[in-house]
């Protein structure tokens, strides 16, 4: 993502929420501790919860649960900044962002599978959430074989989102977003 994407974000969102709107892009709050371990915690349990849908046969549950357990790290990170997101889009841009910035480390991976791509060839795990939600099927073979691999992923992006969460380094959103 560019700064030019990242930027978009922040004048999208600014100007919906100052004509009253519920604004899909990105807003500058209050940089908060609080929401951030909140998003862990919820990160945490929906992780969780991937064990029981198993154990049921729901696997058609499974993907909506990999990939918001990897969007509730990103939203933590972005707590951490002081940043409110309503779009995937954004959320993945801003992460891109400032990792390339070497303000954070966190996995390209995780920033990936979170990513929404116009084009139909570019599949992620919001498309695979998506395939498995919207699709008629409860019993999907292909999600049962990625269950040991996309727990492992869902904990390390868990166990990265944390140590920027608890970190004590202060985290500031990079001033060329906001100009």
């Amino acid at each position: 993502m560019t700064i030019e994407e990242a930027k978009e974000c922040f004048t999208s969102g600014r100007k919906a929420n100052d004509k009253g709107k519920k604004h899909k892009g990105l807003l500058i709050t209050k940089p908060s501790q609080l929401l951030a371990e909140e998003y862990i915690a919820k990160a945490k349990e929906n992780l969780e919860d991937c064990g029981y849908y198993k154990n049921k046969g729901r696997d058609f549950k499974l993907p909506e649960s990999w990939f918001y357990t990897l969007y509730y790290c990103a939203l933590a990170i972005l707590s951490k900044f002081g940043v409110e997101s309503r779009s995937q889009r954004c959320t993945a841009a801003f992460l891109r962002y400032v990792k390339n910035k070497g303000l954070i480390e966190y996995d390209d991976d995780f920033i990936e599978r979170i990513t929404v791509y116009p084009d139909r060839e570019h599949l992620t795990d919001v498309d695979k959430r998506e395939d498995a939600r919207y699709g008629p099927a409860t019993k999907i073979k292909e999600i049962e074989g990625q269950f040991d691999e996309m727990m492992k992923i869902c904990k390390s992006a868990i166990l990265q989102a944390e140590e920027m969460v608890y970190s004590q380094k202060v985290i500031d959103i990079p001033q060329e977003l906001l100009s």
